[in-house]
């Protein structure tokens, strides 16, 4: 059976919590909201003010990790700062999960590349968690959606290092890149196993720059905005977003699938399809 993905147009916060609540899906006990904090410097990043309803519903913490890059946010001391500095302390409980080590090893018996991930132990206090991820390209990823966050965004300081070295962190910036892909496939597959289906994933499709909200100078958004999507399924969710994406008329989408297609981005999908946590085939449903 084919994937659930709901889909608007208007980008706006009424309509993030309106999907949400199509999906049917209560996340018990304590909720995790895995979301992007911003690089210092950055202006894409999506402001703690268009999450706050779909936050105070859920009744989530917001969690974050450590970078494994320098800037402001790869130390708790920095990280710490920029979430006062970017409002989040401000409209929720926030917690960043590798503040401490050691770090909770999770087993991946079915990973292609990597058979650990990383992440910060402090994982342990959620029962369930909600992905919000702000669909756009990345310099090295290609694209960042569902899967990406979580499995980099998930992953420790040490565990980003893991999975960017495909296994071998001393390598973050030099291992074989399509190895990289696939070790976030392994990596995110930990993370929906640990959650054992409570996880509900939203994707973002606004102010879609080729590069990332981790880095403090980005470019410009380089095609207009498409909408909200919602979804239970993770790879799901991100190849509808680019299948949005391959879809548009707008001029700018040839900019950022160059940076897709040139990172070999679908790959990353097409991995995580390989170990069946969710499917590429799915159902758009547009409210």
């Amino acid at each position: 059976m084919k994937s659930k993905v709901y889909f608007t147009r208007a980008i706006t916060p009424e309509k993030v919590l309106e999907l949400y609540k199509m999906l049917e899906k209560d996340l018990p006990g304590n909720v995790a909201v895995k979301l992007h904090s911003g690089e210092v410097g950055n202006q894409n990043f999506i402001k703690p003010e268009f999450w706050q309803p779909i936050i105070d519903e859920v009744g989530g913490t917001v969690v974050e990790c450590n970078t494994a890059y320098e800037g402001q946010r790869n130390t708790t001391e920095k990280h710490l700062k920029t979430l006062v500095l970017h409002g989040w302390n401000e409209c929720f409980d926030v917690e960043l999960l590798d503040a401490e080590g050691p770090d909770k090893e999770m087993d991946i018996p079915n990973g292609k590349v990597i058979k650990k991930n990383y992440v910060g132990k402090a994982i342990d206090k959620y029962d369930s968690m909600l992905v919000l991820s702000h669909f756009k390209g990345h310099p090295m990823g290609g694209y960042g959606g569902a899967i990406k966050q979580l499995s980099i965004g998930v992953a420790s300081s040490y565990g980003k290092a893991y999975i960017h070295g495909a296994g071998e962190p001393e390598k973050i910036w030099t291992a074989d890149h399509d190895m990289f892909l696939r070790s976030m496939a392994d990596a995110a597959a930990s993370v929906v196993d640990y959650f054992k289906g409570n996880i509900a994933y939203i994707n973002v499709m606004k102010n879609m720059s080729v590069d990332c909200d981790c880095c403090a100078v980005a470019e410009d958004p380089c095609m207009k905005d498409i909408g909200v999507l919602a979804s239970l399924d993770p790879i799901a969710i991100d190849q509808a977003c680019l299948d949005l994406v391959y879809a548009s008329d707008d001029p700018g989408r040839d900019h950022l699938i160059e940076r897709i297609e040139s990172r070999n981005g679908v790959l990353t999908v097409e991995a995580a399809a390989e170990l069946g946590y969710g499917s590429r085939e799915y159902e758009l449903i547009e409210v």
